[in-house]
């Protein structure tokens, strides 16, 4: 029987308008709705007079102009980046040009990546570069509000969350969403580092997550529980796939993505080689060469 995942959907809310989602925590939500980020990139405010912002977003005048709004007569004082995807940070340029506000981050895109001596060329926000860099446990602090950094590779390898510690909060970023499972997609996605971040949250005491996109996520622990079951599901499929004459990830696809469009394969094939990855570095599978898209897998 597959994994029941308990997604959530519902939202309301206007664009361009900031709304007060709970104490000290306002969010306005930028017009780019997409397959990949649902109704659009939900920027997060976080306290009052002195303020945080959470990922500025797309590169969107109309959006920033709203958050400008939003924070009229206040000051930004952090603008912090959850990760360097175009849906998240370019905004951070555009914010510049009206705060002196200093980008925090963990680094640029494919920083964790670069650090092991893996090039990440693409597919992501290649401009950005933080004022200031931030590693697991650090703690900014405003004038009544205080983030905890909580470091979560996987989706990207500078995905970098934020604990509200007066809410028990969590800004989770793409990392876990309550609409739908995250893309990993290599060589800046790593299924390792992403099932290590899953694991990660389940020995943390949050009570609420706030991702990018979607709505809030009200029982964290239950669907983080079932993110990882999810996974290891599609762990078992590909064996099976395997074990059943299918080497390819191309032939794999439609079998393991039934009733998902076709437009979505290309995508599905990046997380189906992610999970490859994993499998040929735990040993269950392997290939002749290199691991990647057009590779001929078997049981190792």
């Amino acid at each position: 029987m597959a994994v029941q995942i308990p997604f959530s959907r519902k939202l309301d809310f206007s664009y361009g308008t900031a709304e007060q989602i709970a104490p000290g925590v306002r969010r306005v939500i930028a017009e780019n709705p997409s397959p990949f980020t649902l109704y659009g990139t939900g920027t997060y405010i976080l306290g009052t007079g002195r303020v945080a912002v959470i990922d500025p977003g797309p590169a969107d005048a109309a959006h920033i102009a709203a958050l400008l709004k939003a924070v009229e007569g206040e000051t930004i004082s952090h603008v912090l980046v959850t990760h360097t995807h175009m849906d998240h940070s370019p905004g951070c340029a555009l914010l510049s040009e009206h705060t002196d506000a200093r980008t925090y981050a963990y680094g640029p895109h494919g920083a964790g990546k670069l650090e092991q001596g893996v090039p990440v060329e693409e597919g992501g926000d290649m401009e950005f570069a933080p004022d200031e860099l931030v590693r697991h446990g650090d703690v900014l602090e405003g004038d009544d509000w205080s983030v905890e950094c909580v470091y979560t590779p996987g989706h990207t390898s500078n995905h970098m969350c934020f604990a509200l510690r007066e809410q028990k909060a969590l800004f989770t970023g793409d990392h876990v969403m309550g609409w739908s499972t995250s893309i990993i997609s290599p060589p800046d996605g790593d299924m390792a580092a992403y099932m290590d971040s899953l694991a990660l949250l389940l020995d943390r005491d949050d009570e609420v997550y706030w991702p990018t996109h979607g709505p809030a996520i009200r029982d964290p622990k239950a669907l983080v529980r079932a993110f990882i079951e999810h996974r290891h599901e599609r762990e078992a499929q590909i064996l099976s796939c395997v074990d059943e004459g299918i080497h390819t990830i191309t032939e794999m696809v439609p079998v393991m993505y039934k009733g998902t469009p076709e437009f979505m394969y290309p995508a599905a094939a990046r997380s189906v080689l992610a999970a490859i990855e994993y499998l040929v570095v735990r040993g269950d599978l392997a290939c002749d060469g290199e691991v990647n898209l057009d590779a001929t897998y078997r049981r190792a």
